[in-house]
């Protein structure tokens, strides 16, 4: 029986489940051309025919019901070749899959320290193509040798041809030559060395961005430019604040790259990006830089882009430009007389009315301008630029820093720790050296494995999604997972009084290229009465927030509300209260993650909720209590 059930799984158990397994993989095009045609090979080589088989496979692929019948013509064939060679496919498979689903959706560009694997894989496929490339001429070298060998013995064979052939020994490696020699010859030069490299950055191609990713990383760039008032120019030269120019990894960008910046944006009809960008690579062509990017398509991006602008004569002027270097160029023409019509009729229509102003010089537009963002978005990008904060010398005067043991708990009694106040109202309070290095460490070698694109609940639907104004990847972890967790949870608990077991789970956020958390509560207004219902445990009455990285430039924590803004620091944790004591939400905790300018962006979180705080923190009456 032992033995029956052990055949039963083998010829239809256990490949049927991995069949099921591989078919939720999600594969491209190439990659199933691939599985189809080593499945083909084995058809062939079993000269087996495919019968489908519905009521036995009921929803699998035709593929796959080749391989599970493959699979039994192995198991009960003696051909040991042929077992090994569907046992290969399915590990072949197998791995595929676990691989595929590793990377799928990666979101490379919201993670810095998801991104540092891609160096590491990009390292090893240039020492794959320095292999390549060694072989290749060392493939070169023998037909080079090959090549002088001949060119002597021919030079002088030809002088006398009947003298030279007339020795036998001549003749036969003549013979020999052409008979067996040039077929080696042949085969040298047709030897493809290329398929170490090939099957390598096939194999890592799997872990490479896409499209998305690429997008992303531009768009932060832009972002990036927008809420720092940085020039096209500042960002092509690699200048940012916060670089040193010692650095030896300081990088510029390109007109290709400044190019390819410009159509992103307008590929999403943001035409002002769409003229920065072209005139910075039309300005780096003037320049002398060397391009494949050639200037009449530049000029043809940038005239339409401030058209569309409503700025006819600049339009009209780079257009001409254009047709000075490209006379024929069709759309240009038609531009011309287009914009020349538009703009005698703009004129007509002004001295129609007796418009009678005189022209201003062109002053750069804002981006909030152009796209209508409200007044929340412009307190948010100043106070990330470290302006418009608003911390009266009076009220600067009522902070403090002092030695901290949370009313003499015994743990800190000994060795209190070091307590700033960085705010007043709402009252945020940061913790100094309270996470030390190997701690830090620790919980960015638990997040890293699990790091997945940070979501937001859709207030409509509740359903967790991911947004342009949230650029990170978070993972959650638990108090049982690790001591160093537990620890953590403990340290929370013991310096702010309240009861963390009713807490959400340690959250770990890494964020990526000009990562953010646009404007944003913690806690659940009154008009989304059911955010945390199915936690049980009330609103999130308090936020602790770690900082485990120093950030070069960008990434403060602001609080637009509040005029408030707060500065990471690698080992200190920031606290402050969502609720009041009465249980109404604080609307000044309404706070944000300003992107990244340069440097990688680490913190880690608690959300403290109601449940367990009766007698901690008692309710107060009024609602401003």
């Amino acid at each position: 029986m032992a033995m029956i059930m052990k055949q039963a799984i083998t010829l239809f158990i256990y490949p049927v489940i991995m069949c099921r397994v591989l078919y939720l993989c999600t594969w491209s095009p190439q990659t199933w051309q691939l599985i189809d045609a080593f499945l083909l090979l084995l058809q062939q080589r079993s000269e087996f025919v495919v019968k489908q088989q519905a009521s036995r496979f009921e929803g699998l692929p035709a593929r796959f019901i080749v391989l599970l019948q493959l699979h039994q013509i192995s198991a009960q064939s003696d051909h040991t070749l042929l077992k090994m060679e569907v046992r290969s496919v399915w590990c072949v498979l197998l791995i595929s899959c676990l691989l595929h689903k590793n990377s799928a959706n990666n979101d490379f560009f919201t993670s810095i320290g998801q991104m540092t694997d891609l160096l590491f894989t990009e390292k090893d496929l240039v020492t794959s193509l320095k292999d390549y490339i060694k072989a290749e001429e060392s493939k070169l070298e023998q037909v080079k040798q090959w090549a002088e060998k001949l060119d002597a013995l021919t030079a002088t064979a030809t002088q006398d041809p009947e003298g030279f052939l007339g020795h036998p020994v001549n003749a036969f490696k003549l013979m020999k030559r052409l008979n067996t020699e040039w077929g080696e010859v042949e085969n040298l030069v047709l030897r493809d060395m290329s398929d170490g490299f090939i099957s390598n950055l096939t194999i890592q191609r799997q872990h490479f961005p896409n499209d998305e990713d690429q997008t992303g990383a531009a768009k932060a760039l832009l972002r990036l430019q927008d809420t720092y008032k940085l020039d096209t120019q500042t960002i092509s030269t690699g200048d940012l604040p916060g670089i040193s120019s010692e650095l030896p990894y300081k990088s510029s960008l390109t007109v290709e790259d400044c190019f390819e910046l410009g159509k992103i944006a307008y590929s999403e009809a943001d035409y002002y990006h769409t003229e920065l960008w072209m005139a910075q690579a039309l300005r780096q062509l003037d320049e002398g830089e060397e391009s494949s990017i050639d200037t009449v398509t530049v000029l043809d991006y940038l005239s339409y882009s401030i058209y569309q602008q409503g700025e006819l004569e600049r339009a009209l002027e780079y257009t001409k430009r254009l047709l000075s270097l490209d006379p024929d160029h069709q759309r240009a023409n038609g531009n011309l007389k287009y914009f020349e019509y538009q703009l005698a009729k703009q004129r007509k229509v002004e001295r129609e009315q007796k418009v009678k102003e005189e022209k201003k010089e062109r002053e750069k537009r804002e981006v909030d301008k152009k796209k209508n963002f409200l007044p929340e978005k412009r307190k948010y990008e100043q106070l990330c630029r470290g302006e418009g904060i608003k911390l009266t010398p009076r009220r600067q005067s009522r902070l403090f820093c002092r030695l901290f043991d949370n009313k003499r708990h015994p743990y800190y009694l000994l060795g209190p720790v070091k307590q700033e106040d960085e705010w007043d109202r709402p009252r945020i309070v940061r913790y100094h050296d309270i996470i030390n290095e190997r701690e830090m460490e620790k919980v960015k070698e638990l997040a890293k494995p699990r790091l997945r694109r940070a979501t937001i609940s859709n207030p409509i639907t509740g359903v967790l999604e991911t947004a342009h104004y949230r650029i990170s990847k978070s993972a959650w972890l638990a108090a049982y997972e690790h001591p160093v967790v537990d620890r953590i949870n403990q340290r929370i608990q013991d310096l702010t009084g309240l009861d963390v077991t009713t807490a959400e789970e340690l959250q770990v956020a890494n964020y990526g290229v000009g990562g953010q958390y646009e404007p944003h509560f913690d806690f659940g207004r009154k008009d989304e009465p059911d955010a945390f219902k199915e936690l049980g445990t009330g609103n999130r009455i308090a936020t602790w927030l770690f900082y485990m990285s120093d950030v070069a430039a960008g990434g403060a924590t602001v609080f637009p509300e509040a005029g408030a803004a707060v500065k990471p620091m690698k080992g200190t944790a920031v606290f402050w209260y969502n609720l009041f004591p009465s249980g109404e939400g604080d609307y000044s905790t309404r706070h944000a993650a300003c992107p990244v300018l340069v440097g990688n962006k680490w913190v880690s979180n608690k959300w403290i909720h109601e449940r367990g705080q009766e007698f901690r923190r008692p309710c107060g009456l009024l609602p401003s209590d």
